[in-house]
C-alpha cells in the first residue's frame, strides 16, 4: 500500500472502444475465430499503399543527416511557414508560422489541448462523438463528456437549437468542438453551417476546436470550407495532420493552426502554455514534417486526393445499397471521411437475442462478455464471434443511441462486399432470434 492515491480523478473516463474491442478480438483469434478488422481507421492496414511518388520523396529525406536531429520545439520553421502560406491563400483569417505547432499525432495533440486546459472550462462536442476527444475532454473534468447531438433524421447534422441552448445556459462551457468531416458519422459540414457554429461561438464568446484530419476527403458533391475561412475574429484552432491524406498513419505527425490569439489575451496564455509543455519534450517527430512542403507542395498531390475522393465516394455507394433494404436499421450516406455508421431501430435490440456460434469455447467466452452490455455492444460481440468481424458499437462514441461504426477501408473489393453481406446478413438473423 502506498500513502497517497496516484490516479487522477478523471481516469474512469479513458475509454476507448475502437481499440479496446481489440482485446476481444485478440482472445477469439486465439479460439480459433479469424477476424475481419473493421474497428480502426488505418488505410495502409486494409491495403491502400503509399503512392510510389511519396515514398520516393521521404525516401530522399531519409539520406539527409538533419532529418535526423532535433527541430524546433513547435515544428520544423519551413514546414511552418509553407502551411502558414496555404491557410493564407483560402482568405479568411491569417496566421504566421507562429501559430502553428507540431505534435506526435493528433492524439498528442489533443491530450495536450485538454491536459493544459483550465479543469473547470468545459468543451461540448458532438455525440456520437469521437473516443480521442471525448475521453480525452472528460478526463481533465473528471465528469463526463458534454455532448450535442448529431441528428440522423437531418443527415446526422448537428442539432444547433441543442448546441446553443447547453452552451447559453451552462457557464463553465468554454468551447465547441467539431470533427468536419465527421468520424463516425461521416457527415459533412457545409460553409452556412459553420457560420452558424462560429456565431453561437462568438455570441457566447466561447472558442472553436475544429478537427480537421479529413478535411480533403470529402465526396458525392459534398462540400466544406476550413475553419480558417469562417473563424472571423473569434478564438479557434484546427488540428490537421498527415495520416489519413498521405495516407501515413504511422508517421505520428499532425498539428494545430491557432486563430487570432493575438485578439485575446487568454486564448494567447493558454496557447502559450502548452507550447511551454512541448518545450519539456523538445520537439515532435522531424521525418515527416521535412516531407509536407515537399508532398503536399508536389503537383501530383492535389489528383492523388481526388483519386481517393473518388473511390471513397463508390464504397459509400456500395454501403449504403448493402444496408438501406435491411430491416430494423438505417444507414445515412456517408459524405466525408471513410466511415458509416448504421442505426438500429429504437426498442429493436434486446437482452436475448444471439447468434449461432458454433465453437463452444468462444460461446462461452462470449456470453460471459455481454452481461450488463449496451444492446448495441451485445451485437458488436455476438457478431465478432459468429463471423469474426469486429465493428464498434456506437454506444462506445459517446453515444445513447444503439448501432455500429464500419470502415470503408478495405480495397479488396470482393472481401469489402462479402463483409458487409456477412453484418447485413447477421443483423437479420439477430433481430429474428
Amino acid at each position: 500500500m502506498i500513502r497517497r492515491s496516484l490516479v487522477h480523478e478523471g481516469s474512469g473516463q479513458l475509454t476507448y472502444e475502437i481499440r479496446e474491442i481489440v482485446n476481444v478480438a485478440n482472445d477469439l483469434e486465439k479460439l480459433g475465430v479469424e477476424i475481419i478488422w473493421e474497428n480502426i481507421g488505418d488505410p495502409i492496414a486494409k491495403g491502400e499503399p503509399m503512392p510510389q511518388w511519396i515514398k520516393d520523396i521521404i525516401s530522399e529525406l531519409v539520406t539527409q543527416d538533419e532529418t535526423y536531429g532535433y527541430v524546433s520545439t513547435q515544428g520544423v520553421p519551413e514546414t511552418r511557414e509553407f502551411l502558414a502560406g496555404q491557410v493564407n491563400k483560402r482568405g479568411g483569417a491569417q496566421i504566421t508560422a507562429n501559430d502553428i505547432m507540431f505534435f506526435n499525432g493528433l492524439g498528442d495533440a489533443v491530450a495536450r489541448l485538454f491536459g493544459f486546459m483550465k479543469r473547470e472550462a468545459r468543451i461540448i462536442g458532438p455525440s456520437p462523438a469521437y473516443s480521442t476527444h471525448s475521453s480525452a475532454e472528460a478526463a481533465h473534468s473528471g465528469y463526463e463528456h458534454l455532448t450535442y447531438e448529431l441528428d440522423p433524421k437531418n443527415g446526422w447534422m448537428p442539432d444547433l437549437v441543442d448546441l446553443e441552448n447547453k452552451v447559453k445556459y451552462n457557464d463553465s462551457i468554454a468551447g465547441i468542438l467539431l470533427i468536419n468531416p465527421d468520424n463516425p458519422t461521416g457527415v459533412v459540414y457545409p460553409k452556412e453551417f459553420l457560420e452558424k457554429m462560429v456565431d453561437i461561438a462568438r455570441r457566447h464568446k466561447v472558442i472553436v476546436i475544429c478537427d480537421e484530419i479529413y478535411i480533403h476527403i470529402c465526396y458525392g458533391g459534398y462540400k466544406t470550407v476550413h475553419l480558417s475561412e469562417v473563424i472571423g475574429d473569434v478564438p479557434g484552432i484546427a488540428l490537421r495532420g498527415i495520416s489519413k491524406e498521405y495516407p501515413w498513419p504511422g508517421s505520428r505527425c499532425g498539428w494545430i493552426e491557432v486563430f487570432n490569439q493575438e485578439k485575446h489575451p487568454e486564448f494567447k496564455a493558454y496557447i502559450n502554455s502548452i507550447i511551454s509543455a512541448k518545450r519539456l519534450e523538445v520537439c515532435s517527430t522531424s521525418l515527416p514534417q521535412y516531407s509536407i512542403p515537399r508532398v503536399i507542395g508536389d503537383p501530383r498531390y492535389i489528383p492523388h486526393l481526388e483519386s481517393r475522393k473518388d473511390m471513397f465516394e463508390k464504397r459509400a455507394d456500395e454501403i449504403y445499397d448493402a444496408f438501406c433494404q435491411v430491416p430494423g436499421v438505417t444507414i445515412v450516406k456517408p459524405h466525408g471521411a471513410f466511415y458509416a455508421s448504421i442505426l438500429f431501430d429504437e426498442g429493436l435490440l434486446s437482452d436475448t437475442q444471439v447468434l449461432p456460434i458454433d465453437n463452444d469455447e468462444v460461446r462461452q467466452y462470449i456470453e460471459k462478455k455481454v452481461v450488463g452490455a449496451a444492446p448495441d455492444k451485445r451485437f458488436v460481440y455476438y457478431l465478432l464471434a459468429s463471423t469474426g468481424v469486429c465493428v464498434v458499437p456506437l454506444t462506445g462514441f459517446c453515444c445513447k443511441k444503439h448501432g455500429f461504426r464500419v470502415t470503408l477501408l478495405e480495397c479488396n473489393d470482393d472481401k469489402r462486399r462479402r463483409t458487409w453481406q456477412l453484418i447485413s446478413d447477421a443483423i437479420r438473423q439477430y433481430t429474428n432470434s
